[in-house]
This record gives C-alpha cells, sequence and structure tokens, in this order.
C-alpha cells in the first residue's frame, strides 16, 4: 500500500464507522478486573446506533503505545478543549500524530468538525467491547 503524502495513513479505501462491537468475553472481564481495561459508559447520542446511553464499554488503555490508531478504531480522548470530558469517536482520518474524530450520528455529535484534530496524546485507548 502506498503513503498518502502528509499522512500517517496508509492509501486505502475509507473503511467508514464501525457498525458493530462485539459483546465482552470472560478475557475481557479478567482483564477489566486486573485493571487493564477501564470501564467507560456512553452518556450522548452522537455514537448511536452502535452505542447508545447509558451504555458501557471497555478500554484498552494501552492499545496505542506501539502502534497508531488506524482508521476506523473506535477510540475514548480528552476533548481537546475540555480537558474534563472524555469522548467514545471513531477515527475518520489520521496526520502526523492528530486524529480527526467523528461521532456515527453526525447530527448529534459535537466531534473534530466542532474542535479540529486531537492531538495524539489525548487519545486514552481503544474500545475493545460492549460491558458487560
Amino acid at each position: 500500500m502506498a503513503m498518502v503524502p502528509g499522512t500517517s495513513q496508509t492509501n486505502h479505501p475509507d473503511p467508514g464507522p464501525p457498525s458493530a462491537l462485539r459483546s465482552s468475553r470472560l478475557r475481557d472481564i479478567a482483564l477489566w478486573l486486573l485493571r487493564r481495561r477501564q470501564r467507560f459508559r456512553v452518556t450522548g447520542r452522537s455514537m448511536v446506533p452502535l452505542l447508545k446511553p447509558g451504555e458501557e464499554v471497555l478500554l484498552n488503555p494501552r492499545a496505542y503505545r506501539r502502534s497508531d490508531p488506524q482508521l476506523g478504531d473506535l477510540v475514548v480522548a480528552i476533548h481537546p478543549t475540555c480537558p474534563h470530558l472524555r469522548l467514545i469517536k471513531w477515527v475518520v482520518y489520521g496526520e502526523g500524530g492528530d486524529y480527526f474524530l467523528g461521532g456515527i450520528n453526525t447530527a448529534a455529535s459535537t466531534d473534530s468538525r466542532d474542535f479540529g484534530l486531537v492531538p495524539g496524546h489525548c487519545l486514552l485507548g481503544q474500545v475493545v467491547c460492549r460491558f458487560p
């Protein structure tokens, strides 16, 4: 695959937003109990229909220590202008360590269209499954 000039992502078809998220397995619960996964509750409607308000997900906080997020990954990020807020979004685009994050339900989403690219250090990890 060829690299797109000025980007950290490979040149391949846009995967689009994620359409499914698996349920947790026994291994996921064990990793959560061992504090290797973190639990987050969805509060807004920006990820509907994939995630609804009140649902919970597990996050792998170590997912991006050795590799960059991939297009289509679900991530939890620190809001770039309101550091006390956490966002669950999908990676739409990446360039040089900064990421364009989007909501699936664009009509109800505050995302990179509003606050711009999100630095990689603001990504807390990858959403790996629903909880429980």
